[in-house]
């Protein structure tokens, strides 16, 4: 299995705390740890590349849920949900896009317009 680590060493070599590691074992995204005779859990490198992959899933806003189908997909299955998490970032940048656009007129509005308006938030074509 290569060289064992505990769980402060494995929270180091990845990054994130003890209680962390702990919080994914939970949830059954890392499988239950060897032992030693005195309880200590043992990590291996798998450990760490599964912590590694599912740190860089988060980071591309993959969800706790998604990450734990991940690990037991496909190549095929894993393009897939790529492919539906980038459609729906997508979707957040256009309505966020829009946002900006409202929030602009208002500040238009505030600047240069009706005070009233300024003060209720209201925009011009809402």
């Amino acid at each position: 299995m290569g060289v064992l680590m505990k769980i402060g060493q494995l929270a180091d070599a990845v990054g994130v705390g003890v209680e962390t590691v702990r919080y994914y074992e939970r949830r059954g995204l890392l499988e239950p740890p060897l032992r030693t005779e005195a309880g200590y859990r043992q990590y291996g490198a798998s450990d760490v590349a599964r912590i590694e992959f599912l740190l860089r899933a988060k980071e591309l806003g993959f969800t706790l849920a998604e990450i734990s189908e991940l690990f037991a997909a496909t190549t095929t299955d894993v393009a897939a949900a790529v492919r539906a998490k980038l459609t729906a970032v997508e979707a957040q940048i256009s309505e966020l896009a829009e946002t900006r656009c409202r929030l602009r007129q208002l500040i238009d509005l505030c600047d240069h317009g009706d005070g009233s308006a300024c003060l209720q938030l209201r925009l011009v074509g809402s």
